[in-house]
């Protein structure tokens, strides 16, 4: 199994970070910190004729690391009710790979990952979350991948999370890491 994660939290070693590390330890699997690219906004030109411009950044990069991989993990902290930002941009560019020829193997590919989600909020997570967790399995569904588990976390300060034992716990089962 080979695991890619990538973090959408801006924060370095926060909360969604440690909840993440004990799903996948640093040395399990490949982590990828968005905070660490530049990802620029999708300008959307999906029905122009002249199409997507061509944008000089790292999204095409991380799109590869991603296919190099069978297994998913999106970590985000919640923010403002929904992923983090660089979350969102990421994903939400996945729209212009999908028209780019280099990648037309992009959706197929896709229908062979498997996806778990890790999200941190400090605002009753485990109900206002689930909002970002239906929105991740909308995604999933239109790639045809398949969303085979998620845990929410529970912090408002920085380290927090290691109080949340319920999220502790569920993250060091939720895959099952050779």
């Amino acid at each position: 199994m080979k695991i890619a994660v990538f973090h959408g939290s801006t924060r370095v070693n926060g909360n969604t970070e440690y909840l993440t590390y004990q799903a996948v330890p640093k040395e399990k699997g490949t982590h990828i910190y968005l905070r660490d690219h530049d990802i620029q906004p999708i300008i959307d030109k999906r029905h122009a004729p002249e199409g997507f411009p061509v944008v000089e950044d790292d999204h095409t990069q991380l799109i590869d690391q991603l296919l190099e991989h069978d297994t998913l993990v999106f970590s985000t902290p919640i923010y403002w009710y929904g992923m983090s930002g660089p979350m969102k941009t990421f994903i939400d560019r996945w729209s212009q790979i999908l028209r780019d020829d280099s990648y037309s193997h992009f959706r197929v590919a896709l229908k062979e990952k498997n996806v778990y989600l890790i999200i941190v909020g400090g605002d009753h997570p485990r109900v206002k979350g689930l909002p970002l967790i239906q929105q991740f399995n909308y995604i999933c569904e239109f790639y045809g991948m398949t969303l085979k588990d998620y845990v929410i976390g529970q912090a408002r300060r920085p380290g927090d999370i290691v109080n949340d034992q319920v999220a502790l716990t569920a993250a060091s089962t939720l895959i099952h890491i050779d």
